[in-house]
């Protein structure tokens, strides 16, 4: 680990991440080193953990549009603090040889309340104590309330580290993310940086799939059912009718739109259509709202990552749909594309225990930049670094350290 000294702040980080998908823990292991204005990420490895059926089918069945109770949300609070601090205690062991100083969460999404383009609250559940208990490692957690009440979208908060890493590239580069929702971050030449999700990447295509094979499959693995499929035009125009699109940056959405029941009832406006059909016009709509979002903020190139990296027919689609916009994904930068959101992650802990802020107003909407989220102390007590005399103002990614 690198030497802390006058002219660097350095900590070892984990960052734990959940998505919109719900299916999984993701952890993610870095060495960070501030060197004057410059963040150092050498990244340590990622674990992955998928919920237990049982937890995914109670959190499934309390999400939104479905109707649940306190009690399920307590529950749920307790079942995901506890996976979350079970990945995180063996992350530690296993990536960080036993010397994290620092656990960043981002817990998992269970509502962002959005109305008429502006987010009034947004809840993130996964008790951080359960974590702090299992692992002695302060945790940052709660990250993104801050900046909703800052009047901003309190999303994507990736675009802080985005926005970092890739300044100084030429032209006008966009970071996209495809989780369950798809959002980019986009860094327009002469322009302050802009952040918005674009709409679904894999929750309508998770959603038709599991449905439409009567839960046979989570997922459509391999992109094979849409790559068998062919394009409803009308089932297309229909979703693509979506007064989301059109709404102003910076915006925000989630499953509280983009869930079963809305597909069911575009699906009811254009008659019965084969499972394969359905896969791949959702697959293809996907495709086209990122690839017009990233015409309208004028992308040079794509960097991707997230799990829809891994649907070779929604990449293939999304190539297409880009035309001349160049489309890469972030492992040809050095960085995981499956682990990119928590790296990212440990990212904001760092600046959070340094009180830094870690919000770009121009990419959220907030008023003002903030530090963000709450504080739970390890085990021996709270003793936070000293603010560093400069803030960062760029991020590389070096070639992976040595945990020992």
């Amino acid at each position: 680990m690198p030497p802390k000294t006058e002219e660097s702040e350095a900590m070892r980080v984990i960052g734990l991440m959940s998505g919109t998908s719900y299916d999984a823990v993701d952890a993610a292991a870095a060495d960070l080193q501030l060197v004057g204005d410059t963040l150092e990420l050498s990244p340590l490895g990622m674990l992955s953990e998928p919920y237990p059926d049982a937890l995914r089918a109670a959190l499934a069945a309390a999400l939104p549009p479905a109707g649940t109770t306190m009690e399920d949300v307590c529950r749920l609070d307790t079942r995901i603090g506890q996976s979350f601090a079970s990945l995180a205690a063996r992350a530690d062991r296993e990536l960080c040889a036993g010397r994290a100083e620092l656990i960043a969460s981002h817990g998992q999404t269970v509502y962002h309340w959005t109305d008429d383009g502006r987010v009034h609250g947004t809840l993130q559940i996964g008790r951080p104590a359960w974590i702090a208990e299992a692992t002695g490692r302060p945790v940052v957690s709660d990250l993104r309330a801050r900046d909703v009440a800052a009047g901003g979208q309190g999303a994507p908060l990736v675009s802080i580290f985005d926005t970092l890493w890739l300044r100084g590239r030429p032209g006008a580069p966009v970071a996209l993310n495809l989780g369950g929702i798809a959002n980019i971050t986009a860094l327009p030449e002469g322009k302050d940086p802009i952040a918005f999700d674009t709409g679904p990447a894999n929750a309508l295509i998770d959603a038709a799939v599991q449905h439409l094979t009567n839960g046979r499959l989570d997922y459509d693995t391999g992109g094979a059912l849409a790559a068998r499929g062919s394009f409803s035009e009308h089932l297309l125009h229909r979703l693509l009718d979506e007064p989301y699109y059109a709404q102003p940056a910076p915006k925000t959405t989630g499953k509280e739109l983009f869930h079963l029941p809305y597909l069911l009832a575009a699906l009811a406006e254009c008659g019965p259509l084969p499972a394969e059909d359905v896969t791949a016009t959702v697959t293809l709509l996907t495709a086209r709202t990122v690839a017009d979002a990233a015409r309208s903020v004028g992308a040079s190139e794509v960097i991707a990552s997230g799990g829809g990296t891994r649907n070779p027919t929604l990449m293939t689609l999304l190539r297409t749909e880009l035309g001349a916009i160049r489309l890469q994904t972030s492992d040809d930068l050095g960085l995981p594309a499956a682990a990119k959101e928590a790296y990212a992650f440990a990212v904001l802990g760092f600046l959070t225990a340094h009180g830094l802020p870690a919000t770009a107003p121009s990419c959220t909407g907030a008023r003002h930049p903030s530090v963000l989220g709450s504080i739970t102390p390890g085990a021996g007590g709270l003793r936070l670094p000293s603010p560093p005399r400069t803030a960062p103002e760029r991020l590389v990614v070096k070639s992976s350290a040595d945990p020992s």
